[in-house]
């Protein structure tokens, strides 16, 4: 049986729009298709900005929290980059 796919992770805490958008872009852009991204922000914009950013960019939101005011999301690089 095959290990699990290891999670990658982009800490864009701190930063302000459009850099969370443009740091998860170039993120994934280095990943292979089907791989997660775990992101976390700051930015209370990118609850929108991320989804939206994805949803036109092919890729999937698989899971979306708030924790202590930290946006958390789990992306899964889709065929598009």
């Amino acid at each position: 049986m095959s290990e699990p796919a290891a999670v990658h992770e982009l800490d864009a805490r701190r930063l302000l729009c459009p850099l969370p958008v443009i740091r998860t872009q170039n993120a994934l852009k280095a990943l292979p298709i089907g791989a997660q991204l775990r992101v976390r922000c700051t930015d209370p914009g990118t609850l929108h900005d991320i989804p939206t950013w994805c949803r036109l960019n092919g890729h999937r939101v698989v899971q979306q929290d708030v924790v202590e005011r930290e946006q958390v999301f789990l992306i899964e690089k889709g065929e598009r980059s």
